[in-house]
């Protein structure tokens, strides 16, 4: 044992030894006792005192070259800011200049510049400001250990307020940046030792360079930063800012009766943050209103599991990297459908003398908060609350007119708490909790974690160990875990990963993770070959093969074999290719599908290859497309997908998208239904499923849009034949059943015009438009997809309109007002 103890010792050891990048280039900012005004003139005598970074080298799409373009870049700072200037050499005529909305630089043609901090010169954690060719600004947290192959790894929901301006020049353009303390996190310190990268991006030949390099062979990013010297004798300035909101509207939601019914829609709330101190701040919200979000892609769920909806909530983007590190944290849990909501509304569907006189389909939070930061040792801290209301239905009996309040969902308390130490070379132990408290003792949950990821000093192997336990209390009494162990080469031609993760039957982890089912041990195994660097022919292109047996945890049984191999170019012309190939070479023993513990049923071996990829983004006219086909040992059996993609770019204003999906599956088995005595019944069905999404912009200046977003789904279900399932998982054929075929519409128009009239201060009108869920469409009276689109514009509609207003109010500002005053 002391061996043992003694030998895993030396591995931590060897991996966290610190390393040093000779190669690392240095600058230094200079302090100015005044302010600089932003308007994108250099013009400052300041500017030409300060030490100058220049020599970019590129990153794609041929790495270690210089850049085509000179670029200059200088750093001043006061106390209260920081300020970049860059000076970027070009032919005006060839500047990339279309507008685009914050953040939407990607895939655009436009040029930008960015600056990266890392504040705690931890090779992990960092901030990107970013500006464009038009002062489109965008921001986004560097997340760690991410690659950078493909850009910066930043997540662009997190929004800094801070002032840019840029000059359109006769040799260039010319970008002034004025980055208060209050939009960086940093630790208290006489001499700050940051780590700084400056990128510049040209969108007519997709040229990305950096200037200290980033090396795409290089696992990671941060960690491949310069440093900036100089920085001294700041101090955290006081980060406590409002954002006060209303909301006014109206919803019409039309129901099977013929009524309508109309809700005025008010509401009024507030955001706060507040810096506690140096490294630490506070985010909160008072009476929550998430209306004017974008619909979710509904779909037809035919599987045993739930479906996982992406988040669009601007409280639960912003900064939530620390607490969904160990991917705990699945923030739909909170503020979603009470529990109770769609059992109150089969009861009156069962009951035609019952009525629903409400039902709410969100559950209010009363407030939510988010406490986070990271200390001069580098340990991350950080903790989330939020409070959701008791919701509740009211139900009428039309014979009597009782009405009876149903509670649908309990007062609910969310948790979590995380604490993330980064080490030498990217290296870091995390131990996250996650808590579900729910009044009446209904059911409550505990999740606990603890994660190690370390790296080598040269940066090219990494070891990865999870450990994960789970406690439910209340109705129901169990404990479950999980258990991950990884060992990759993550940098270099070369490329492999070993993993094995193992599920416990009872590990539940969904009251605010996301699961889809346990009891399972699943063993990686993936190699892959890389070139990152362009040939004769490509850019860049990669092979990977993976295989991937599956167990079922208990009993431990066998349960399925996937070998999977994938190839991609990225083509001199910018243009790229991925060719797919799976292979399920023998019966796979599902036991999931049937919903009954301890049943399976067996599924045939198929193998699926697809072709996806992409035009040259930079042009006008833009497409994307994927073809996929399957195919078993079962007769008439083939699975066939088409999507196809457009894009056009009318002018520097307007751009449309517009996305075709047809996917048609001719003999999918799975569950169907479940007899009189409770047997799982299984079915082959057809499966046609039709997606039209649509994405519209209008960019009327860098600060004011208009985004138009529809979909329409259609899924139909013809079912073929039905079966017993013998206790082996084979299928018994058995006499046909009719009355289970389903035909689903889903159909949403997302209207919002967007205006940020001052820097963190926003005003948003927004349409939303939804086929009624009390109108299905027949698919016996309209079989095919245009029959379908058709009824769906001629049944009854939902409509709703809403106005907000939200205004940034820092209390920085309002002292020097006052003072001037």
């Amino acid at each position: 044992m002391n061996r043992l103890f003694t030998t895993l010792l030396a591995i931590v050891g060897c991996f966290i030894i610190i390393h040093t990048d000779a190669q690392e280039r240095s600058i230094s900012a200079l302090k100015i006792n005044s302010t600089i005004r932003i308007d994108g003139h250099l013009d400052e005598a300041i500017w030409k005192e300060a030490s100058m970074a220049d020599s970019f080298i590129l990153n794609s799409p041929q790495f270690g070259i210089p850049a085509s373009q000179r670029s200059r870049v200088r750093i001043l700072y006061n106390d209260q800011a920081i300020y970049i200037g860059a000076y970027l050499f070009d032919d005006p005529k060839l500047i990339r200049k279309q507008l685009t909305s914050r953040d939407g630089e990607q895939r655009n043609d436009v040029d930008y510049f960015s600056v990266f901090f890392d504040t705690y010169n931890d090779d992990q954690n960092g901030f990107q400001f970013l500006v464009t060719t038009r002062n489109v600004q965008s921001d986004g947290r560097l997340l760690p250990n991410l690659n950078s192959q493909f850009g910066p790894p930043s997540d662009y929901t997190w929004d800094a307020v801070w002032e840019s301006k840029v000059q359109l020049l006769e040799d260039g353009w010319s970008v002034e940046m004025k980055i208060p303390y209050s939009a960086l996190r940093f630790s208290k310190k006489d001499i700050q030792e940051w780590g700084i990268n400056f990128q510049r991006y040209s969108r007519r030949n997709n040229e990305s360079s950096f200037w200290n390099k980033i090396d795409p062979n290089q696992n990671g990013f941060v960690n491949q930063f310069g440093n900036v010297q100089g920085i001294k004798n700041i101090l955290p300035p006081l980060r406590l800012s409002f954002l006060p909101y209303v909301t006014a509207g109206t919803r019409v939601v039309p129901y099977a009766s013929g009524e309508k019914k109309t809700d005025f829609l008010r509401n009024g709330g507030m955001d706060l943050k507040y810096g506690i101190n140096e490294s630490f701040t506070l985010d909160a919200t008072l009476i929550p209103d998430f209306g004017q979000v974008i619909s979710d892609n509904v779909v037809l769920n035919l599987s045993p599991f739930e479906v996982q909806f992406q988040e669009n909530r601007p409280f639960f983007t912003e900064g939530i990297e620390l607490f969904n590190k160990a991917g705990l944290f699945y923030s739909r849990r909170v503020g979603n459908t009470p529990g109770g909501y769609n059992a109150v509304r089969n009861m009156v569907n069962n009951n035609p003398n019952l009525s629903i006189i409400s039902n709410p389909g969100i559950t209010q939070l009363y407030n939510a908060s988010k406490f986070s930061g990271r200390n001069k040792k580098k340990l991350g801290i950080g903790v989330f609350n939020a409070l959701a209301a008791p919701m509740h239905a009211v139900v009428e009996d039309k014979t009597t007119g009782t009405q009876t309040r149903i509670e649908t969902e309990p007062l609910t308390n969310y948790n979590i708490l995380v604490l993330d130490q980064a080490l030498a070379n990217r290296s870091s132990l995390t131990f996250t909790n996650t808590n579900v408290w729910r009044s009446g003792g209904s059911r409550n949950a505990n999740v606990s974690s603890a994660d190690v990821s370390l790296f080598d000093k040269n940066n090219r192997h990494n070891f990865k160990w999870s450990g994960r336990y789970s406690h439910i209390t209340g109705k129901d009494n169990y404990n479950g875990f999980t258990h991950v162990l990884s060992y990759a080469k993550v940098s270099g031609k070369l490329q492999y990963l070993f993993q094995n993760v193992v599920e416990s039957d009872r590990y539940d982890a969904n009251d605010l993770g996301f699961l889809l089912a346990p009891n399972e041990v699943t063993t990686v195994g993936r190699i892959s070959y890389n070139q990152f660097t362009p040939t004769k022919k490509f850019l860049s292109y990669n092979y990977s093969l993976t295989l991937t047996p599956t167990y079922l945890y208990k009993p431990f049984v066998y349960s399925n074999f996937m070998i999977q191999a994938r190839a991609f170019w990225f083509f001199k012309n910018f243009w790229d290719l991925s060719i797919n190939f799976n292979w399920q070479p023998d019966w796979q023993r599902d036991y999931f599908d049937l919903r009954t513990p301890g049943r399976m049923i067996r599924k045939t071996p198929y193998w699926f290859t697809s072709a996806s990829g992409s035009s040259d983004s930079r042009k006008r006219y833009f497409i994307r497309f994927n073809f996929g086909f399957a195919e078993s040992p079962i007769p008439n059996d083939p699975y066939v997908v088409t999507t196809i993609g457009q894009r056009y770019r009318f002018n520097e204003h307007f751009s449309l998208d517009l996305e075709l999906r047809r996917d048609k599956d001719n003999g999918q088995f799975g569950y169907a239904y479940r007899d009189t005595n409770g047997e799982p019944i299984a079915g082959r069905r057809k499966v046609t499923n039709f997606t039209t999404l649509i994405n519209g912009i209008y960019n009327f200046t860098p600060r004011m849009n208009l985004t138009l977003r529809g979909r329409h789904y259609w899924s139909k279900v013809t079912y073929q034949s039905f079966y017993d399932v013998s206790p082996e998982g084979w299928l018994i054929a058995k006499p046909f059943v009719n009355g289970y075929d389903q035909n689903f519409n889903a159909f949403n128009l997302d209207m919002f015009y967007t205006w940020d009239f001052k820097y963190g201060s926003r005003f948003i009108i927004g349409w939303k438009n939804w086929l009624g869920t009390d109108f299905p469409i027949s698919g016996l009276s309209h079989k095919n997809y245009m029959n379908n689109l058709r009824q769906v514009f001629q049944q009854p509609h939902g409509n709703e309109i809403t106005f907000r207003l939200i205004y940034f109010i820092d209390y920085l500002s309002l002292q020097k007002r006052k003072k001037e005053i």
